[in-house]
């Protein structure tokens, strides 16, 4: 499948309208899901999803998989913000360990604990430096059998040690420089594990931990094992639904801002918590306005659970007594009305 290639298909028409997150089989249709380790500030990203998740309408809970060395106190925000908060085992690579691109990528391995989540039918995986600013819901009505996500990029120094950087060729413009015949094929579609789609099985995950046992780690650690792992089944989503934020100045061709679903923020500096547009390509106008959006989110209180509670309690009250006074009027037998949970509850 091309860059960009359409998924509409996929669409509820009814995506962000306000249902039960059912599935079959007495499991839940769907959830969102995140991980959280130690004790730093990505918690504040987490609250930024949950709010965000919230203000699209999305249905479906969020999930935060946290490691046991997460604080109470912690856990008691993301709780307090209606996530579902599971604690995981840490998950290590094999012994023979090699120098990863970034240290922290270590710990990611344990990403591979929500494949257990099979109270689900189908999850969304999201980064906690990720935020959502449209409703996604669609996406958990893709075909099954298949591991969804978005392609990633080549271009950036990170990228360093692999032949596609070496080469100079990246998948997103697979045209510009060509795959060298004297290299054989072009390496396999490369996906960016910060957003994906994914269908929990207790079997997969324990054919995941199984095979990491003998899997040498590489140097972007369980997204390499992920790419390996799911190759077969791969299929490519359009960049709106993870725009990793170097493609704004790598690939602008291909983006086309205002119609972004997901953002990124994993480029060097743009955590917006942590944003003082003083590292490279930070002080671009359209990541100063990204960085502002996510703020513009996270400081709404209106979008924290508790007032979406009191909110919806109130139009409940309300939808009740016009029920109550109409009933009166006309003596008709009323209807059943149900009230959703808040999203993300």
């Amino acid at each position: 499948m091309a860059p960009g290639a359409p998924i509409e298909a996929f669409a509820s028409p009814c995506a962000g309208a306000k249902q039960l997150s059912v599935g079959v089989n007495g499991k839940q249709k769907g959830a969102y899901v995140t991980f959280l380790a130690g004790n730093g500030d990505y918690v504040k990203g987490v609250v930024g999803l949950a709010k965000g998740l919230r203000k699209v309408k999305s249905v479906h809970p969020l999930v935060v998989a946290v490691l046991p060395d997460v604080p109470e106190e912690h856990r008691e925000i993301l709780r307090g913000q209606g996530c579902v908060v599971r604690e995981i085992e840490p998950v290590y690579p094999p012994e023979n360990q090699i120098q990863f691109a970034m240290a922290y990528y270590v710990i990611n391995y344990s990403k591979l604990r929500i494949w257990n989540f099979e109270e689900y039918n189908k999850m969304i995986y999201l980064d906690a430096d990720i935020q959502v600013y449209e409703n996604i819901d669609h996406l958990f009505d893709t075909p099954d059998g298949h591991f969804y996500a978005v392609m990633d990029c080549f271009c950036e120094k990170t990228w360093s040690h692999s032949r596609q950087y070496s080469v100079g060729y990246c998948q997103q413009c697979p045209e510009k420089v060509a795959w060298p015949a004297d290299m054989g094929s072009p390496p396999p579609l490369y996906f960016n594990a910060g957003m994906f789609v994914f269908e929990p099985s207790g079997l997969t995950c324990a054919s995941l931990l199984e095979t990491l046992k003998i899997t040498p780690p590489t140097p972007f650690a369980e997204q390499d094992f992920l790419n390996m792992f799911f190759e077969k089944i791969y299929k490519p989503i359009p960049l709106v639904y993870n725009l990793v934020l170097a493609m704004l100045w790598r690939h602008p061709e291909n983006v086309e801002l205002d119609k972004v679903k997901v953002v990124h923020y994993c480029a060097a500096g743009s955590k917006p918590w942590r944003y003082t547009g003083k590292e490279v390509n930070m002080d671009r106008d359209d990541i100063k306005m990204l960085v502002a959006k996510w703020w513009d989110i996270y400081n709404d209180e209106s979008l924290d659970f508790m007032a979406n509670i009191d909110h919806e309690s109130h139009e409940g009250e309300s939808n009740f007594m016009k029920m109550h006074s109409s009933m009166m009027a006309t003596m008709f037998e009323p209807k059943v009305t149900y009230i959703s949970a808040p999203s993300a509850a």
